[in-house]
C-alpha cells in the first residue's frame, strides 16, 4: 500500500511539473511552436534502384513510402544490430531524402556509397535545404487529461505485447490555407512519422522561413518551448548523442514503439539480433524521460543514474542528456520506475511514455496459457 501511494504521489508530482513548465508557453490564445532544426541534416538519393537499395539497409520497410506515406522513421545499424543513425526519410517523387544528424551526414553518405556496388542509385549530400519541426505545446497538458489511468502500469519484468497505437495521439490540425502555403512553399511536409504529438516535419530550401509564413497567417509563435525540451517530455530521444553510434540497439532506443522497425520485411544489416531480441520478447532497458528536480540541470553524458533511499545506492542507467529540468536516460526498467533516482547531484522520477504499447507480464501470459 505503501509503495502504491508513492508511485501515485511521484506521478501526480511529475505532472504538475510538466503543467507548471508549459503554463508559460501557452497563453489563452492558441500558440504553435516553429522550429528550424539546424542539428539535421539531409542525403539526397535517388535512381532506378533506390528504393530497393535503401531497403536492404533499414530497419522499416521502404515499401511504406511506395505505396503513399510521405515519411518514415527508420534506423541503419551495422552487422552487429548496433544503431548507426537514426533517420526520417521523405520520399518526394522518385526522390528519397533521408534525414539524419547533421554531425553523421558525410558518414552516412560514406556508409550508403559503400553499399551501392552496381546499383543504379546517386547519393549526395544536400546543403541547401533544412529540416523544420512545427509542434503543438499543449500536447503536453492534455497527455495527463487523457493518459493518466494509462501510465502506471506492472513493473515487474515484462513481455512486450503488440502495440495497438496511441488513440489519444492528435495529429496537429493547420488551417486549410495555411498547410496549403506551407505544401507551396516547402519540399514536402508530412506528420511526424514517430508519433503524431511531434507535430509537422517540413524540409524547406535555406531561403524559406517557416516561422514567418505561420506568422502571416496571424499565428502566433511560441518560442519558449525548444523543440529539444519537448521531445524529452515526451521521451523521445534523437541524434548521435542521445542514441550514441555503434553503442546502442534499436529496441533499447524504442525505435519499435515508435514505427520504425518492420519485423515482416526481408533481411536488412543488423536484422538478426533485432530479431533475436524482439522474438524473446524482453528488453530490460529503455530510454526514458527523466524529471529532475531543478532546472537548468547541467549534468555530463553518460553520468551513472541510481536508486536512492534505500541504503546502498544502486545503478539503473546512465544519462542520455539533459535541456532545463527534464533529461533522457538509458534506463532498467523494472528497476526505475516508483523509486527516487538520482543524477549527479540531481534528484527526479521517471515515468513511462504515455505512448508506450500495453505490456504483459510473464506471470499473467503463463496463467494465460495454463
Amino acid at each position: 500500500m505503501i509503495t502504491i501511494t508513492r508511485r501515485l504521489f511521484t506521478e501526480d508530482r511529475i505532472y504538475r511539473t510538466l503543467h507548471q513548465l508549459t503554463k508559460s508557453s501557452v497563453c489563452h490564445s492558441h500558440r504553435y511552436c516553429v522550429e528550424k532544426l539546424d542539428e539535421r541534416g539531409i542525403v539526397e538519393v535517388t535512381g532506378a534502384d533506390a528504393s530497393s537499395f535503401l531497403q536492404g539497409l533499414i530497419t522499416n520497410d521502404i515499401r511504406h513510402l511506395d505505396d503513399g506515406s510521405k515519411s518514415m522513421f527508420t534506423m541503419f545499424l551495422n552487422s552487429k544490430g548496433c544503431v548507426l543513425y537514426d533517420s526520417i526519410i521523405h520520399k518526394v517523387v522518385d526522390k528519397f531524402y533521408v534525414e539524419c544528424d547533421v554531425a553523421g551526414v558525410a558518414s552516412l553518405e560514406k556508409h550508403l556509397k559503400m553499399f551501392k556496388v552496381r546499383r543504379k542509385v546517386d547519393i549526395n549530400v544536400v546543403d541547401s535545404l533544412k529540416v523544420w519541426s512545427v509542434f503543438d505545446p499543449k500536447q503536453l497538458d492534455e497527455l495527463k487529461l487523457n493518459d493518466e489511468v494509462k501510465v502506471v502500469k506492472d513493473v515487474g519484468q515484462e513481455r512486450v505485447v503488440p502495440c495497438q497505437g496511441a488513440n489519444v495521439d492528435q495529429v496537429l490540425e493547420l488551417d486549410v490555407k495555411l498547410a496549403n502555403d506551407l505544401s507551396d512553399e516547402c519540399l514536402t511536409m508530412s506528420n511526424d512519422p514517430r508519433l503524431p504529438s511531434l507535430g509537422r516535419r517540413l524540409i524547406a530550401s535555406n531561403d524559406v522561413n517557416v516561422a514567418n509564413i505561420m506568422e502571416d497567417h496571424k499565428i502566433q509563435v511560441d518560442d519558449t518551448l525548444s523543440y529539444k525540451l519537448f521531445r524529452y517530455m515526451l521521451g523521445v530521444g534523437e541524434g548521435m548523442k542521445e542514441l550514441p553510434h555503434s553503442e546502442c540497439f534499436p529496441l533499447e532506443v524504442n525505435c519499435d514503439y515508435l514505427h520504425g522497425v518492420s519485423f515482416h520485411k526481408g533481411c536488412y544489416i543488423g536484422q538478426e539480433l533485432t530479431a533475436r531480441i524482439h522474438h524473446t520478447g524482453v528488453v530490460r532497458k529503455r530510454l526514458m524521460p527523466i524529471y529532475l528536480d531543478g532546472n537548468n540541470c547541467d549534468i555530463p553524458f553518460n553520468t551513472p543514474i541510481f536508486i536512492v533511499g534505500s541504503g546502498k545506492q544502486k545503478r539503473v542507467g546512465k544519462l542520455r542528456g539533459v535541456e532545463n529540468n527534464t533529461a533522457l536516460g538509458l534506463t532498467r526498467i523494472s528497476d526505475a520506475l516508483g523509486v527516487k533516482l538520482k543524477v549527479g547531484d540531481v534528484t527526479g522520477y521517471t515515468l513511462k511514455p504515455y505512448w508506450w504499447p500495453q505490456e504483459a507480464s510473464k506471470e499473467n501470459q503463463m496463467s494465460t496459457r495454463e
